[in-house]
């Protein structure tokens, strides 16, 4: 597998310099780019072209939030992480609404930092159960009724389904159910495909709406 392709934003310069070295000495990873503010961000990345972005959720001037809200046209396929100091709900959420996949704490230890960056790579969402409840429950209010039945699920599949509802992480899955990370990931595409979705959101969200 080809080395992931990792940007950072960051406004903190110790902090974007140590993690420009996590990846830089990482195995499997492709350290791109770094940008001090959004400003800087926004006319780099789409020519960047990264796969993953870390980027701060509170960034002077233009904040991690409208970043990524004007990035995603541009870059549809790469995925954001937002970091933050502490779970703040309402900017997490709005940051999770505004395009990104997931968000770690700046504190998150070296190993878990490269894990997740792992697991967005094949489609997980780093994030808690609360967190993740929170954007779902936005999703069930707003979404159109006409959507492919999540009845057409599996019960392996829903099982799946279900425990990425509450927040788990694929490895977390594979434990949960007794089977290989490989294979969960294989369950995923499946959910994806029989839903019509590409995030684990969407997903999430569909199979809730239609559970009794």
């Amino acid at each position: 597998m080809s080395s992931i392709r990792v940007s950072i934003v960051e406004d903190n310069d110790q902090l974007r310099q140590t993690l420009a070295r996590v990846f830089q000495r990482a195995d499997g990873y492709e350290f791109v780019s770094d940008y001090g503010s959004a400003e800087a961000a926004l006319e780099g990345l789409p020519g960047d072209r990264p796969e993953v972005v870390l980027m701060d959720i509170n960034l002077p001037g233009i904040n991690g939030v409208e970043c990524v809200r004007r990035l995603r046209p541009q870059l549809p396929d790469t995925q954001v992480i937002m970091l933050t100091v502490y779970e703040d709900t309402e900017n997490i959420f709005n940051a999770l609404a505004a395009g990104a996949t997931g968000y770690l704490l700046k504190r998150t230890p070296r190993a878990e930092l490269l894990e997740a960056i792992q697991d967005v790579r094949r489609g997980g969402s780093p994030m808690t159960a609360h967190i993740a409840r929170k954007v779902v429950q936005s999703f069930q209010k707003s979404a159109p009724t006409d959507v492919p039945a999540a009845d057409n699920l599996s019960p392996r599949e829903q099982e799946v389904l279900d425990l990425l509802s509450q927040g788990f992480l694929y490895k977390e899955i594979a434990d949960q159910l007794g089977i290989s990370y490989e294979t969960v990931h294989t369950y995923i595409r499946r959910i994806y495909e029989k839903l019509q979705v590409r995030t684990r959101t969407e997903a999430v969200a569909k199979f809730l709406r239609q559970r009794p």
